[in-house]
């Protein structure tokens, strides 16, 4: 390994302290390290004058991995460029669970472990996301966690159909509907009371938010199946999609959203032998 790119998160890696650290421990074994920004901050928001940022999507051209120091919502966010890259992703956590990362912020020498090649690299599983309205599609995207369809913040209820193949396998009222990747399965999946999957297992989970009706249960489909929710009644209001947490985007009555395995993978680096079990047990307590 010769080249990194660094996207630290300004709002949780204050004056890039982490970022900083991990530079001169790469730079003491030989590795460039390029610090960019993943994402553009609030205007009053005062950058450090004594770091120099680079072009995230030109350093990516040439660099054999992406470190990301924040949350997971930071890894997200900054994973999809790594993926059209070709290129895996290290995450350090500055966040609360991080369940995506794979170092602490105490942890920052294991790095010295990547010059001699000392790690492995996880593949992980997919989705993509599109919105037909009244035919024409209208969004496209990739996921590595989820894509959430959810109510306005008015309380009323979307009904929805959600069909696997082309036959119904649910159909409710209630808050919306999280479709995800086991990697999203611990993400708002699991606060909405669906199953932890096993990251490296391959399957798409569907899991119902709030439904109104109490035989409506998360399901796990193939990830052979093309997934796909039809918004019903909402009556004067919006419902909305997210994906990976990102831009909401407005949902009407009649719209679909169709949801399959994406042929693109998630590249993420692993420095520590340690069980997904393990993490699970030390995240959640």
């Amino acid at each position: 390994m010769k080249k990194v790119v660094m996207t630290p998160n300004p709002y949780r890696d204050k004056n890039f302290k982490f970022a900083n650290q991990a530079e001169k421990i790469l730079q003491s074994v030989g590795i460039s390290a390029k610090i960019c920004l993943a994402f553009d901050v609030d205007k009053n928001f005062d950058l450090p004058d004594d770091v120099v940022f680079h072009d995230l999507e030109k350093e990516l051209r040439d660099a054999d991995l992406l470190i990301c120091f924040g949350g997971d919502g930071t890894i997200l966010h900054a994973s999809k460029a790594a993926t059209h890259a070709g290129i895996p992703v290290l995450g350090v956590n500055i966040g609360t669970m991080g369940f995506m990362a794979e170092l602490e912020s105490s942890e920052l020498e294991l790095l010295r472990g990547l010059r001699s090649d000392n790690y492995t690299i996880e593949r992980r599983m997919m989705l993509h996301v599109s919105v037909t309205h009244e035919g024409s599609v209208i969004y496209d995207d990739i996921a590595l966690n989820d894509a959430a369809i959810t109510k306005g913040t008015v309380a009323r209820v979307i009904q929805m159909s959600v069909l696997c193949d082309n036959v119904e396998a649910m159909n409710f009222g209630g808050d919306g509907v999280i479709v995800c990747t086991p990697t999203g399965s611990t993400a708002y999946s699991l606060s909405a009371g669906g199953p932890i999957v096993e990251p490296l297992s391959e399957n798409i989970t569907i899991t119902p938010i709030c439904a109104h009706n109490i035989m409506t249960k998360p399901l796990v489909a193939s990830p052979r199946r093309e997934i796909k929710v039809c918004i019903g009644r909402i009556g004067r209001k919006n419902a909305f999609l997210s994906v990976d947490g990102g831009r909401a985007v407005r949902l009407c009555a009649g719209d679909v959203v169709t949801v399959t395995r994406s042929a693109l993978y998630t590249k993420l680096l692993r420095l520590k032998n340690k069980s997904f079990f393990e993490i699970i047990n030390s995240k959640l307590k």
